[in-house]
């Protein structure tokens, strides 16, 4: 288990490297000057060139990407042309609104997910079967960023139940505002992710179901009640842990477009405006932590896999 665990973070370490030398020859080759766009169209060559070498960009790729991947190892995540601030400063705050969102649609998205998968496997092939999974499945297809618009038309203006926007206007909300205001976002994101999550989990209650453990504990005089909560869910939702975690990275994607429609100020919101703006070192450094996050949650996702799940804990363990 040690030596796949040592393995999986090679690999990710190795991917955070590709990931960082991509997303820096990709950033810098997108077309436009930025000094330009600083500075303005009516000023002079010479000044131009006096930024472009007081911003570093007159140097080569490569000196520029170790200066930039070096402040990034070392906590120095340089300054944003657009804002004049340090990118830390502009990333720190947007990040930790971008995780309660995250946070508050996974404790909808999970156990709503959880419950619809588990309902389908005791009721196989029976309508409410069809219904969950179909619809699930069916809903998976349309993207969160339309989801989120039927959303905010129907309960943000139609029926007036919850705010178009997703953070609150008051100056320091309490926390029921604040989650209040990530309802609607938590439930666009949840019609993207319901139909993997609970087939995952209806597949791995209907193999409990039809276990030999299953039969025994009938066999033995428990209800089919008490054998499902004793024995089938907690088999069965252990590897469902693993594939939620497995969600996560599409949720961060998620959560760019979902941010964008409802005028959140986070890290998706902030990652798009340093794209339009062409603020390279905030827009490497941001796209940089997403793949980060991401990574990071795969390889929690895999090592959880590998613990909760028997046949591929005994595999690696061989």
């Amino acid at each position: 288990m040690l030596r796949f665990i040592v393995k999986r973070i090679g690999l990710s370490i190795l991917t955070l490297f590709l990931v960082s030398v991509i997303v820096f020859i990709m950033t810098s080759i997108m077309p436009g000057d930025i000094a330009k766009q600083i500075l303005g169209r009516d000023a002079t060559p010479e000044a131009f060139e006096i930024w472009n070498k007081e911003k570093g960009f007159d140097k080569p790729l490569v000196v520029q990407y170790g200066r930039w991947i070096s402040g990034v190892i070392t906590g120095d995540l340089g300054t944003s042309l657009q804002y004049e601030m340090p990118v830390s400063e502009i990333l720190g705050p947007a990040a930790s609104k971008s995780a309660q969102l995250a946070l508050v649609a996974l404790l909808i998205i999970a156990p709503v997910s959880i419950l619809g998968g588990v309902a389908a496997a005791m009721n196989r092939g029976k309508k409410v079967d069809r219904v969950l999974t179909v619809g699930g499945l069916s809903a998976a297809v349309i993207p969160e960023f339309v989801w989120a618009v039927v959303l905010i038309l129907l309960f943000g203006v139609a029926v007036e139940a919850f705010p178009v926007y997703a953070f609150p206007e008051e100056e320091n909300p309490n926390l029921i505002s604040s989650v209040y205001h990530l309802i609607l976002p938590s439930i666009a994101l949840l019609f993207v992710l319901f139909g993997y999550i609970s087939r995952i989990t209806r597949a791995g209650v209907v193999e409990a179901l039809d276990s030999d453990y299953m039969r025994t504990a009938v066999l033995k005089g428990l209800s089919r009640k008490v054998a499902v909560t004793r024995h089938v869910l907690r088999n069965a939702l252990l590897p469902t842990i693993a594939v939620i975690a497995t969600q996560v990275p599409y949720l961060a994607g998620g959560l760019i477009a979902i941010e964008r429609v409802f005028n959140y100020p986070g890290f998706g919101n902030i990652l798009l405006d340093a794209v339009i703006a062409r603020d390279f070192p905030l827009l490497q450094t941001a796209v940089f932590l997403t793949g980060f996050v991401i990574v990071s949650f795969q390889l929690i996702a895999d090592i959880l896999f590998a613990v909760l799940n028997p046949r591929i804990r005994q595999r690696v363990t061989e």
